[in-house]
C-alpha cells in the first residue's frame, strides 16, 4: 500500500491533495495507488451515475466505466483547475449523462422502426395504374361532349383561361360560353361518375 505524507505528523491531510496526489502516482502506474483513489471515489461515483442514469444496473456500468478512464486518463488531471474529486466526479456526470443520450437514442431508432413497420407500405405500381386508368377514363369523357363544349372547357380548365378569356378566344358571346362550360361539367361528372 502507498503511503503519502507530505504534510507535518498530527496535522490531518486536506482530502483533495491526498487524491491529487494518489491521482499522480495513478499517473505513473500505481496500482495501490488505485486502489486507495477507487476505495475513496467508487460510492460517490456510483450516486452520481444512479441520480443521472436511474437505472442501478447501468449506473453501475457507468461508474466501472468512469473508475476505468479515471485510472487510464490519471495523467490528464490538473490541480490548478480544480480539485482531484471534482474531476473525477465530473468525469462520471459526463459518462453518466452520455450513457443517458445513448439510452435514448437507441430507444428513438427503436420507435422509428417500429413505427416503419407498422406503415402499411406505399404501393407506386398500384397508384400508377389507377391514374393511368382516370387519365383514360377523362380522355374518353371528352371525346363524348360536342367539339365546342370540349374546346370551351380545354380552354377553361387546361389552359388557365378566364369565361371571359375563353369567350375572346372563341369569338363567342359570355353567355353563350358559360353555357357551353356548364352542360360540358354536367356531361363530364356523368360519364364518370361523380356525385353517385
Amino acid at each position: 500500500m502507498v503511503t503519502l505524507r507530505s504534510v507535518p505528523a498530527g496535522e490531518p491531510e486536506p482530502p483533495g491533495d491526498r487524491l491529487g496526489r494518489l491521482l499522480d502516482h495513478c499517473a505513473r502506474g500505481d496500482h495501490a495507488a488505485f486502489e486507495q483513489v477507487y476505495d475513496s471515489m467508487a460510492g460517490p461515483v456510483l450516486g452520481i451515475a444512479t441520480t443521472v442514469v436511474r437505472n442501478r444496473a447501468l449506473a453501475e456500468e457507468v461508474a466501472q466505466e468512469v473508475l476505468v478512464e479515471v485510472w487510464r486518463t490519471a495523467s490528464r488531471y490538473e490541480p490548478e483547475r480544480g480539485s482531484a474529486r471534482g474531476w473525477i466526479l465530473t468525469i462520471a456526470h459526463r459518462r453518466a449523462v452520455d450513457r443517458v443520450r445513448r439510452e435514448q437514442a437507441g430507444s428513438d431508432r427503436e420507435e422509428r422502426a417500429a413505427r416503419r413497420d407498422d406503415e402499411r407500405p406505399y404501393d407506386h405500381v398500384a397508384d400508377e395504374v389507377e391514374a393511368n386508368v382516370e387519365r383514360e377514363q377523362v380522355r374518353r369523357c371528352l371525346d363524348s361532349l360536342t367539339g365546342l363544349q370540349r374546346e370551351s372547357i380545354a380552354l377553361a380548365y387546361y389552359d388557365g383561361y378566364t369565361y371571359r378569356e375563353v369567350a375572346q378566344l372563341l369569338h363567342a358571346p359570355l353567355g353563350t360560353v358559360k353555357t357551353r362550360l356548364r352542360d360540358g361539367l354536367a356531361r363530364l361528372r356523368d360519364c364518370m361518375g361523380v356525385g353517385r
